[in-house]
């Protein structure tokens, strides 16, 4: 069962849609709450490509580490963040759809210790009222551009 959900119609391609969403360069515009985001592995963007996502929440800066688990361009892409016993997925499926571009997003949360069971349903809320309406915000961010 997902902790959240959404699904938009982006009127660009897939690739267009695809390569906005796999893009360091906007995650500031989709999840205003981001400020660095930092590569620590080479070579091209793929599965295993592994980066550091620094947030400021509430006044102070939290870094995570967060590994992409699935990269099929342009149809699929997945990461996955693991923090103390509390792994968060997020996975993004895109299909064409009355010329454009339908992105179905899902979050599932995974706690591993009682602890982190205990947390989840916090943790849970924060993160969809940081994140909920993301890919919305790609959309209008996206749409506003020019083809």
């Amino acid at each position: 069962m997902s902790a959240f959900s959404d699904r938009v119609h982006i009127a660009r391609t897939k690739e267009e849609v695809f390569d906005f969403l796999t893009s360091f360069d906007n995650a500031q515009t989709i999840m205003p709450n981001v400020v660095k985001n930092e590569i620590l592995t080479e070579g091209p963007m793929g599965v295993g490509t592994r980066f550091r996502e620094t947030r400021e929440i509430k006044g102070r800066e939290a870094a995570s580490i967060i590994e992409i688990t699935e990269f099929d361009k342009p149809n699929t892409f997945s990461v996955r963040s693991d923090v103390d016993g509390l792994s968060t997925f997020y996975h993004y499926t895109l299909t064409d759809k009355e010329g454009g571009t339908e992105v179905d997003f899902v979050c599932n949360i995974e706690a591993e210790t009682l602890r982190m069971k205990l947390v989840k349903p916090i943790f849970k809320q924060i993160m969809k009222k940081e994140d909920g309406d993301h890919v919305q915000k790609m959309k209008e961010a996206m749409e506003k551009q020019e083809s």
